[in-house]
Order: C-alpha cells, then structure tokens, then sequence
C-alpha cells in the first residue's frame, strides 16, 4: 500500500551484487509503474477482513523500554468504512465487563449504519470517494518528490526485488493534499521484480513533521518500517510495521516509544455487504 507508507515506516538491509544498467528498467520507470499497480491493489483491499495487533512500547530517556502494552483488533467494513472491534488486551481475552462494552458499542455502529436513509448512505459514498480519490493524489505525487537510484537486484523472503533509494528533491512543488510532508523523509524500497509491489520500506525523518496545526511533532531521525506480502494469491496486504517515535506532544511533552503493528488472519469477504453479521465481523471505531 504506497499510499501513506512513507509517511509511516525504517530497518534493515540484504546484501546483493551490484546491478548492471542493462539488467533492469530505470529506477524512476519502476517506481511510476508500482504507484500504478499499488492503486488497483489498493481498491481490491476493501474486500478484505482482518485482525490488526499493536503493540506500544514506552521508552526512557536513554531508550530502555519503560513499559508494554499491546491490543488487537478485528477489522472489518460496516458501511463505507473499516470498523476496528477490540478483542484482546497485551494477548489476553477481554474481561467480561469490557467485552460486554465492546460488543454493546459494535452493536450501535451496526444498526446506526443500517437505519442510515438512502441519501445519507449516498454522503457516505461521496465521502469515500473523495478521501479515495485525496489519497490518488498523494500516491501519485510521489514519483514527483524523490530522486530514484536503483541499488541493486536482491532477494528478499525468496522474493526477487530492485532495491532503490529515495532521496527528497529539492525543487518539488506539491499539488496533492499532504504532499509538502513527502520531502521530510528519505527511503529504501524492495520492490517486486514480477509484480511492482512494494515489499517492504525503509524510511527516515529528515526534518520536523507537524500535525494538528503543530501540536503534534515528529523529530528528525523517528524511523519507519512497512512490509507486505501476497494475501490468497491475488492481493498484497500490510504484514508489519515498526515506528521509533521521537515526537514531540504540544510542543511540550516529549514522546519516545516504538509502535510494532502486525497484520494477520485476512478473509475475503462480498463486497456488496457493506453491513457484516454478528458472527462475521470482527470496538474501536478506525477514524
């Protein structure tokens, strides 16, 4: 999923023999045609349920770990958009108080979506559509923010890939929604040899990013990783993803922590049942 990787997630590395210039196409003609092939990937993801794990680490100045907690979703579509349903808490079950909540709060986004008038499932759509078509924009800006290098061939999980080094370019003008954030970060990238899929990433914060009209800032060096990998033959879907947070909260607080996010259990679902069952959907509403 190119859409927002970069501004995701940074790790490791294969060694390989240096690429001759005739054994593969430029680096810029790859990464044009993955940003092309991750769009039709990208609009199959929608038939597809799965569960989501997070785990929070906070760290201490010198970056022991301080504490630990994890939870894990289930995530599905209700409607227009993916619902998250709590279902353990640090790898255990939910105590029967906050399962009862849970399912009490899954239950109210099921009938609130089925009581939804047709006009209001039409904003939906459009609603859909248009952060869809924002996030098209942004991927498509992304051959236009970067110098390309082709490294070298590799292979990765027995996968062969070209390995390209992203490096901002100075004179990007950005033209999508969010794009002027691209030229805060550089990148590694493996990208599929017979698929034009990204693999995996390797990012790095090079220059303060803010959010929320900056009270919220992440800090040079934060580091990012993203992996996927082919989900029933067909798709490629989110595996893993790593974060060291150097961040800063109100301009005040510092935030030191690694986020680990792991993807598993996908099910192809209809996409023509935008309500899903009791029994087949998987309470955190994904905003």
């Amino acid at each position: 999923m190119v859409r927002l990787t970069l501004l995701l997630w940074c790790s490791a590395g294969f060694i390989s023999a240096q690429i001759a210039p005739n054994d593969a196409p430029t680096a810029a003609s790859i990464i044009r045609r993955s940003v092309d092939r991750d769009w039709n990937n990208f609009s199959r993801a929608r038939d597809y349920t799965f569960e989501q794990r997070v785990e929070n680490r906070q760290l201490d100045r010198s970056g022991a770990v301080k504490s630990t907690e994890s939870k894990t979703f289930d995530v599905v579509m209700i409607g227009e958009r993916r619902y998250r349903k709590l279902i353990e808490e640090n790898d255990r079950p939910l105590s029967q108080n906050k399962a009862r909540q849970v399912q009490e709060a899954f239950d109210k986004e099921i009938r609130q979506q089925a009581n939804l008038s047709a006009g209001e499932r039409r904003k939906q759509a459009d609603r859909r559509r248009k952060a869809q078509e924002e996030s098209r924009g942004f991927t498509r800006q992304i051959p236009e923010a970067f110098d390309f290098e082709l490294l070298r061939r590799d292979q990765l999980d027995g996968i062969p890939v070209w390995v390209i080094r992203a490096e901002p370019r100075q004179r990007f003008k950005p033209k999508a929604k969010d794009a002027r954030l691209l030229n805060k970060f550089r990148a590694v990238l493996w990208i599929d040899e017979k698929e034009y899929q990204w693999v995996r990433i390797e990012a790095e914060v090079i220059d303060t990013v803010s959010f929320g009209w900056v009270l919220a800032r992440l800090g040079k060096g934060t580091a990012l990783t993203f992996q996927q990998t082919r989900v029933h033959g067909e798709i490629w879907m989110p595996s893993r993803a790593q974060t060291r947070v150097n961040a800063r909260l109100a301009l005040l607080k510092p935030i030191r922590a690694e986020v680990d996010v792991r993807w598993r259990n996908y099910r192809k679902f209809s996409t023509e049942s935008r309500v899903v069952s009791l029994e087949d959907a998987s309470s955190d509403p994904d905003r």
